[in-house]
């Protein structure tokens, strides 16, 4: 618990009205979208409510609250859209929630450089308005594009619908402007690529803010297309699909959406082509030849066109209904049911096959339906959302949580990984170290190093 004393010099950073203790507040602020019933073996983390929770307006402050606790030995754990599904925000020690949502200025835009700087509380949609008055336009573009942060997502190095063409959104940070646990300010170039040193960028993007706070970022942004072309393509099974969607690749045809999905049986490859006029009808043309040789049919440009335009309902939808609202709220969403689990793995391309199919026979001999198979912009990125078939719903969840658990480690055994899309947070934290063998103990000695009273959301990537 905070003191008075230690509240008072607090507010004195931030000011009295950005200082919230208030029980509802706390409350708010204590969690993401990840529900315990949904935590499959992390409940504990979830007994702890934050202490009190900040809301900085500049980087100066960001600074002075980082010194602060520092001294005090204050858990401090960054919070942005809190949209997050694993839980990364959760005080699973309590301390101060670090609200950068009014550090939310949009600072340049560089059409002839093709970036964009913005503050670490900015949201993807404010991003992608005033970037659309430039004929720009972002290049993550996730399902929480509508509350997501800027900082948020670099720090989950989240995948998004064009990241067959872009990359996931680590791969768009061109620059950085951080702030340690001890509160120095650092910032790395705002250049694409240099070779004098290591780039210090990697050790915020995907890393949970372990190692210090976001504040500013510049990413790498890109032209409006003047020509979109959308295509339906079904197929028999999945391994055809799988096949041709590896061909494409392999010829270097990038479509900016990329996603097979077998769902009820039905196997359909989503594709979106994006860029200009040219370049969009010769990707379009060869994609289909690659797709009908295959095995492919194809099914009109209707499917793929009503999957663009609902890929943020779910966003909305959770912005309405839970986004902001207490804890018990959100939680109840999911407390009644059996239990559903969305796995995003990714494992060598050779490999993805034979594990579909390992996971599959793990997960029928335990009555748990796989409702979908996918691949998402890579085959190398492997989806399943799977859910019980039968039981009570607390020992239906239990036992997905087991099965779970075998499912993942099996992609670590197959030289895979447990997770491409919404990092780890408290939910997959117990298997980290497993998956990073020794290099763990490398990222430990490097937070120990930078933050050695381990103040920056302790707990997390295993640490």
């Amino acid at each position: 618990m905070l003191d008075d004393a230690a509240l008072a010099s607090l507010a004195h950073i931030v000011g009295t009205d950005n200082l919230l203790t208030d029980p509802d507040a706390l409350d708010r602020y204590t969690g993401d979208a990840l529900a315990p019933s949904r935590a499959f073996g992390a409940e504990d983390a979830f007994q702890r409510l934050a202490d009190a929770v900040a809301r900085p307006g500049s980087t100066a402050e960001v600074s002075q609250i980082l010194a602060w606790a520092n001294r005090r030995r204050i858990p401090v754990i960054p919070y942005g859209g809190g949209t997050g599904v694993m839980g990364a925000v959760v005080p699973a020690h309590g301390g101060l929630v670090l609200d950068v949502k009014r550090m939310n200025r949009i600072l340049s835009v560089d059409p002839a450089g093709l970036t964009v700087q913005a503050e670490a509380g900015a949201v993807l949609a404010d991003l992608e308005s005033a970037l659309a008055q430039y004929g720009l336009m972002i290049g993550h573009d996730p399902y929480s594009v509508p509350i997501a942060t800027v900082a948020g997502t670099i720090s989950t190095n989240g995948v998004g619908y064009r990241a067959c063409a872009h990359g996931p959104m680590g791969e768009q940070v061109v620059g950085l402007e951080a702030v340690l646990p001890n509160g120095q300010i650092i910032q790395t170039r705002d250049i694409p690529k240099y070779s004098s040193g290591p780039n210090l960028n990697h050790l915020f993007i995907g890393s949970e803010g372990v190692f210090g706070v976001i504040t500013r970022a510049t990413l790498r942004v890109f032209r409006i297309p003047e020509s979109r072309q959308f295509a339906s393509v079904g197929f028999d099974c999945f391994e055809d699909g799988f096949n041709a969607a590896s061909e494409l690749l392999a010829l270097g045809i990038r479509p900016a959406l990329l996603d097979l999905t077998e769902e009820d049986n039905d196997v359909t490859l989503h594709l979106l082509f994006e860029g200009f006029a040219e370049g969009v009808a010769a990707q379009a043309q060869r994609a289909a030849a690659v797709c009908h040789a295959a095995g492919g049919c194809s099914l009109g440009t209707e499917p793929t066109q009503e999957y663009w335009a609902a890929r943020r309902d779910s966003a909305h939808s959770y912005q309405t209904a839970a986004l902001g609202q207490p804890r018990q709220v959100r939680w109840n969403r999911w407390n009644r049911r059996r239990g559903f689990d969305y796995l995003h793995l990714a494992l060598p391309a050779s490999r993805v096959l034979e594990y579909r199919r390992r996971a599959g026979e793990i997960l029928e001999s335990e009555g748990i339906a796989v409702v979908e198979y996918a691949i998402w912009s890579r085959p190398e990125l492997f989806s399943m959302l799977i859910t019980p078939e039968s039981g009570h719903p607390a020992e239906a969840r239990r036992r997905l949580a087991r099965n779970v658990d075998r499912v993942l480690k099996l992609a670590q055994d197959m030289g895979g990984a447990m997770e491409y899309c919404h990092g780890v947070g408290v939910k997959l934290n117990h298997l980290l170290a497993r998956e990073l063998g020794p290099a763990h103990n490398t990222i430990r000695q490097l937070k120990q190093t930078l933050d050695p009273n381990n103040i920056m959301n302790p707990g997390k990537l295993a640490l």
